[in-house]
């Protein structure tokens, strides 16, 4: 459309915001210092998790609730009940930060439509793992955009968008949290020139399908190293799975993740997956080109610690 949306005074924007993790949360509470008024929150239900296996609500729900703020967790986003509530509730625009995808008649119900903040520079890294993705692929460069909701995920007219510089030491764990601020900065910023009138909608530009990358959730199968590929590679994927849910390996017949690592580029010959340690400071893989330095692991059945700890109680 590419023309100017809405002019208004904030007090009369009516919002509706769903999320469920730690990432959505930062959003949420800068709106609310920004002055808007969040009439529910819609997150997912409660479930149980921990050893106890007792029941746990989402980190939106209990940031929510210390606020004052209605909370609605619908098992299913069609439901009849849940679907009246919106209705009733009757928002002006919702936003959606790290949720699942909505129906049709949920994003379209509000007047103004829905928002939504994606963890990356649109149209790359359409999906639901785009922070992993783009330090796995080696990208120097992300960002956050904000845009409205349509029928195709992550495809909808680009509101704003601001970049964010992957250093050599992030992991995916330190730039969940630079995009976690970033995010709610930009949602401050689209919320407050919505309601000024000076915004605008701008078509995703289209990409040949091999300059895209996409952002598929993360599988058991997308953690597991394969030696054969070259060693900055599998260190980028090291980063990437960091600090969940960890790139592994197999040390000994038993499973192996790896948390921190450094890459070296040699042409030593040895074999791709070939180990080698002192026993006391240093544990390496070897990969194509090169080997991976672990710094930080954890065996099966222990927990996370340094490879000189590691070492430490650990024969060959």
């Amino acid at each position: 459309m590419n023309q100017s949306l809405w002019h208004m005074d904030k007090t009369e924007l009516k919002i509706v915001f769903m999320g469920t993790p730690e990432f959505a949360v930062a959003s949420l509470q800068r709106i609310l210092e920004e002055g808007f008024e969040v009439a529910a929150v819609v997150t997912a239900p409660d479930k149980p998790a921990g050893r106890g296996m007792e029941m746990q609500q989402s980190a939106v729900k209990t940031f929510a609730l210390s606020k004052g703020i209605r909370v609605l967790q619908p098992v299913k986003l069609k439901d009849p009940e849940f679907l009246n509530e919106l209705r009733q509730i009757n928002p002006t625009l919702q936003v959606v930060v790290a949720f699942r995808m909505l129906p049709e008649y949920v994003w379209n119900l509000p007047p103004m439509g829905t928002i939504n903040v994606h963890a990356s520079l649109l149209p790359q890294y359409r999906g639901a793992a785009p922070i992993n993705w783009a330090i796995i692929n080696g990208e120097k460069q992300t960002g956050v955009t904000t845009f409205k909701l349509k029928h195709e995920i992550d495809t909808g007219d680009i509101l704003l968008s601001k970049s964010i510089d992957i250093e050599e030491q992030d992991n995916a764990g330190s730039l969940h949290d630079k995009l976690k601020t970033a995010g709610a900065e930009l949602l401050a910023e689209t919320l407050n020139r919505l309601c000024s009138g000076n915004l605008k909608e701008t078509p995703q530009p289209h990409l040949p399908s091999e300059n895209m990358q996409h952002a598929p959730k993360i599988q058991t199968e997308t953690c597991q190293i394969n030696w054969n590929q070259e060693a900055e590679k599998i260190h980028n994927m090291i980063r990437g799975l960091s600090p969940y849910p960890a790139a592994f390996t197999d040390l000994r017949g038993k499973k192996l993740k790896i948390f921190k690592s450094e890459f070296y580029k040699t042409e030593n010959g040895r074999h791709p997956g070939t180990v080698e340690t002192d026993e006391k400071t240093y544990l390496r893989f070897h990969a194509m080109g090169g080997y991976i330095q672990v710094l930080e692991l954890q065996i099966e059945g222990k927990k996370r610690m340094k490879t000189e700890d590691f070492l430490r109680g650990y024969r060959n």
